[in-house]
């Protein structure tokens, strides 16, 4: 009761507008408004309509991700959402916030367990060890790389007593600091798993600490896998190969000498459990038969909503108990996909507590936490608008609770050419540029690709493409004559290299047409080219007004015509296929997915909103026209895809914790897009950081094999 009556004091202290007031209302009709990332809306919709005992209506609210889901509960916008401990602690650094856990999701096994699960270590009974400090030298069973209780708890205790050396080397990336560091305190480990997501610094690294992967069963590779990794191997690592020191949870350490475990009898093994102890953080000892002294603790999932749901939450829960009931009987698919309620768990309901609090009672804040410094170190993305700068920002909160390191931070500059210099001169680290702009990088900021991006069936290229309606009279780029024309923005590849190499190439332009912005004014009769008027082309200023004379600005602000960002609405892929769509464009030059990404209710823009697919065709260079779904047959050039670049000058160490960080981001939010949506629109504007087309990142070590041949083209068009 008192967590209560704090939640509602925080709340009235808060205030509230009348539209608040007035939304509050409707819930208090038996009405509460789950949100739900929109990948599984349709699961939540079906969800709502179940019927149940309680008379308490759910209606489904859509967000992006859970990220969004958080922001529109804290607007009132919706009610409540299912959470990890990771999203309840960017709910709890929400400022002015209310948030409340009302319920946890537990196993079917361990009921009325406080905890999901307990981080403990285990060791022999008579090992010599008078302290904490006396770990030096010992032999070290981890359950894996990364994983909660057998590193990440162990790592950030450690650090805390100082038992671990430092963990800001420079030079050296977060991950191999951690190992570095593991490395010369235990003689002896093995800790299983990929050491970074990129299969060459995987490699370099398990050669350099070799000793962490000379425990396990197959030290050669050292990944799962092995029958000395995981809860229960690193425990066979302890009792049968020589280990030390056991770093697991307290359920596996009960099933594996055979002890109760829940409502579960216990279950004899051949392990003699009075041989081992409970290896205190205090240093002190408990037999494994008695109640354990954990580590840290992880907390359950469970459903959170501000305190207005907390008012009436017994009602919602007797909704949940219901749906749980009937979505087992049904077998339905939306009981585990939106309640996260499956065969092995329930949800039971929990003294009303913050998140805040939640996490702390685990000491489970500081593993989230987990941050080696000061100085931090951070990883600065370059954003030239408030758009991405929102982005940005979002995903630098959800990225550190899901433990990819270094942190993200944001720097905003005016113009790409702003970061490029930013980023040559230290001020940030990393911006995604298509590789035409990827090239001027590297001639003239001393700036390399580091990590591109991926894509769908065409991996790590994609196609640039002419794109016209298909009642248009347009046979043949010979025929583009006197057209109007929409580029994606000057020097990128879809939207100029791609075109104007085609142009030359088919002898429309001449080689020697020099300069060529000056050839594509002359070529089309009016053109939306983004980046034309700036200042460091030096165009005539009639020939940047012919090129920039279908652009509209940010949606007919004049200020900012032509630019070369998004505050220019036909700038980019998307702004450059709009402009053929509502801009008196005759032909768009764009990437192989901009027609089906806008078309076919995929966009819900209003200007995309009724725009169907096929009502456009690709223009071949070769003549003729072809469908969209045929630009391996009728496109411009292969590109390679676009790249993260940094500076030439940071140490390959710093090099390999961009590549790390990058790549570790695009696999944990590529496999969830639910907790963030990495790749798509962000309030819905596109191709914000990354490409919306894009599904994942890879590392570069080498000139891609496509940007090398890409480089040809080039060299065709800046001989000029």
């Amino acid at each position: 009761m008192k967590v209560l009556l704090l939640v509602c004091c925080s709340l009235a202290a808060a205030g509230f507008t009348e539209a608040r007031l007035f939304r509050n209302r409707r819930s208090a009709k038996n009405e509460y408004r789950m949100c739900v990332p929109e990948e599984i809306f349709d699961y939540c919709t079906q969800m709502a309509q179940q019927k149940t005992k309680s008379t308490a209506k759910i209606v489904c609210i859509s967000a992006r991700d859970r990220f969004e889901c958080i922001e529109k509960i804290k607007r009132r916008e919706a009610d409540f959402l299912t959470v990890d401990p990771e999203d309840m602690y960017i709910a709890a650094k929400t400022p002015e916030q209310d948030f409340a856990v009302f319920e946890e999701i537990r196993t079917k096994e361990e009921p009325e367990a406080e905890f999901r699960y307990e981080g403990v270590a285990v060791i022999h009974k008579n090992l010599k060890l008078n302290s904490i400090s006396d770990l030096k030298g010992l032999k070290s069973c981890h359950t894996g790389v990364g994983r909660n209780v057998g590193y990440k708890i162990p790592i950030t205790k450690l650090k805390n007593m100082q038992i671990i050396g430092k963990l800001n080397e420079p030079g050296l990336s977060a991950r191999e600091n951690e190992l570095k560091a593991l490395s010369e305190l235990f003689s002896k480990a093995c800790i299983v798993g990929k050491w970074s997501p990129d299969s060459v610094i995987d490699s370099k690294l398990k050669k350099r600490y070799s000793n962490l992967c000379q425990l396990c069963e197959h030290p050669e590779k050292c990944d799962y896998p092995d029958n000395f990794s995981g809860y229960e191997g690193a425990l066979r690592c302890l009792a049968h190969n020589n280990g030390d020191i056991a770093w697991t949870k307290v359920i596996f350490v009960k099933k594996f000498f055979g002890l109760p475990v829940g409502n579960s009898p216990a279950v004899p093994t051949n392990e003699h459990p009075e041989d081992y102890a409970y290896l205190c953080p205090d240093g002190t000892r408990v037999p494994i038969d008695k109640t354990p002294c954990r580590w840290a603790a992880r907390p359950w999932q469970g459903y959170m909503g501000n305190a207005d749901v907390v008012k009436t939450v017994e009602e919602l829960r007797r909704k949940i108990e219901n749906l749980d009931t009937e979505g087992h009987k049904a077998h339905a698919g939306w009981l585990e996909k939106v309640l996260e309620i499956s065969d092995k768990n329930v949800a039971k309901p929990n003294k009303v507590i913050t998140p805040g609090d939640y996490l702390d009672k685990g000491n489970y804040t500081d593993v989230v936490e987990r941050d080696y410094g000061p100085p931090y170190k951070t990883a600065r993305f370059c954003v030239t608008n408030d758009d991405e700068l929102a982005k940005c920002q979002a995903l630098t909160e959800s990225a550190f609770t899901r433990n990819i390191r270094p942190r993200f931070d944001c720097v905003q500059e005016r113009s790409i050419e702003g970061c490029m210099k930013a980023i040559r001169d230290g001020a940030a680290d990393i911006i995604t540029l298509d590789a035409g702009l990827a090239n001027r990088a590297e001639k003239e900021f001393n700036l390399r690709p580091i990590v591109s991006e991926t894509y769908g069936k065409s991996g790590g290229i994609y196609y640039t493409v002419a794109v016209v309606k298909k009642n248009s009279l347009y046979k043949s780029f010979a025929d583009l004559k006197g057209a109007k024309s929409c580029h994606t923005g000057y020097a990128r590849t879809a939207g100029y290299n791609a075109p104007l190499y085609t142009l030359i190439k088919l002898d429309l332009i001449k080689k020697t047409s020099c300069p060529y912005p000056k050839a594509l004014a002359d070529y089309f009769s009016g053109s939306c080219l983004p980046g034309a008027k700036n200042p460091s082309l030096k165009l005539n200023g009639e020939i940047a007004d012919k090129l920039c004379s279908l652009c509209i600005g940010n949606n007919g602000d004049k200020s900012t015509k032509c630019n070369f960002d998004q505050s220019e609405s036909y700038s980019g892929y998307s702004g450059a296929f709009r402009c053929l769509v509502e801009g008196d464009g005759d032909v768009a030059f764009v990437k192989h997915v901009t027609v089906p990404g806008n078309t076919d209710g995929k966009n819900k823009e209003d200007w995309a909103i009724n725009l169907k697919s096929s009502d456009y065709e690709l223009l071949c260079p070769n003549g003729g026209r072809a469908p969209i779904g045929d630009y391996e047959k009728c496109f411009l050039s292969q590109a390679p895809p676009h790249m993260v670049v940094t500076s030439n000058t940071k140490s390959p160490g710093d090099i390999e914790e961009l590549q790390n960080v990058l790549v570790d981001l695009g696999e944990q939010y590529t496999e969830r897009p639910d907790l963030f949506k990495l790749f798509g629109s962000f309030n819905g504007r596109k191709d914000l950081l990354f490409k919306d087309s894009a599904i994942g990142l890879h590392a570069v070590h080498d000139d891609h094999e496509a940007y090398k041949e890409y480089k040809k083209l080039l060299d065709v068009i800046n001989g000029c």
